[in-house]
């Protein structure tokens, strides 16, 4: 039997994915990006009795905070998972907002273990260009960050200063020109990637980042070390999930001026 072609279009249409949200779409809450497998182990042991989901990135879970609704994603790590899980988070939440946290490494110098950071910048330093100026090419990813809007009333708790990512743990012999090159005080793995996705998709975004240890010349307490790492891990983000709360209805009241200024 031969099926009408309008019966057909209707079909596909309704069995259609949704459009993603563009930057003048309706957006609402929160969508808060976890990246190491013991952050989000912290994270689900904030919340334990959260109705877990799953999505191609991760699991994800949405709970009642006192701003309002939160979803949690667990984008995974490095840099491949956290651009894909950021569009992810953009495509399928619609968020108003986009929260990153986790751990970093402070710089020696620089940061002291407990630090939090409020990315006012992000850096990608491990692209390696052997053709042109090789600074361009950092430059292309660079992402600089809205802060300004960070509440009054919790500025003290934060440091606010640029991030340096790549896929690598900090190389203690590199700490020092990272930070003379790019002003950072600290590294992580993801945020480069989740702020250039933010900025693209012109989702406001705000990435904290709380230091776990500090690299040094000799290296860093966590190296070599996985159980120290998962419990510094887990101190880090049960101090920064209880900032999140307690910042969470500013800023979503504030979300549209966490939009990343255009570079």
């Amino acid at each position: 039997m031969r099926v009408p072609f309008a019966i057909l279009v209707l079909a596909a249409a309704c069995h259609a994915p949704a459009a993603p949200a563009g930057p003048t779409s309706a957006r609402s809450g929160v969508v808060v990006l976890i990246s190491a497998t013991a952050e989000w182990t912290a994270v689900r042991a904030r919340f334990p009795a959260a109705r877990v989901e799953h999505a191609p990135p991760g699991e994800w879970f949405t709970t009642a905070l006192p701003g309002g609704p939160a979803t949690f994603l667990h984008g995974g790590w490095g840099k491949v998972a956290a651009a894909s899980s950021t569009q992810y988070a953009i495509d399928h939440f619609h968020p108003a907002l986009l929260v990153n946290l986790g751990t970093a490494g402070g710089f020696a110098g620089q940061a002291a273990a407990g630090d939090v950071i409020l990315a006012s910048k992000t850096v990608i330093y491990d692209i390696v260009e052997r053709m042109g100026d090789p600074a361009e090419a950092i430059a292309e990813y660079a992402t600089p960050l809205a802060t300004a809007a960070w509440p009054d009333r919790l500025r003290g708790r934060v440091r606010v200063a640029p991030l340096a990512s790549a896929d690598g743990d900090l190389d203690p012999a590199a700490v020092a020109d990272l930070a003379t090159r790019f002003h950072a005080v600290a590294g992580d793995w993801e945020s480069g990637a989740i702020a250039w996705v933010s900025a693209r998709n012109g989702t406001p975004v705000v990435i904290l980042r709380g230091v776990s240890d500090v690299v040094t010349p000799a290296g860093s307490p966590t190296y070599g070390s996985t159980q120290t790492w998962q419990a510094v891990a887990l101190a880090t983000m049960t101090r920064l999930l209880d900032l999140f709360i307690e910042a969470q209805p500013d800023l979503l009241r504030d979300a549209r001026r966490y939009l990343p200024p255009r570079s």
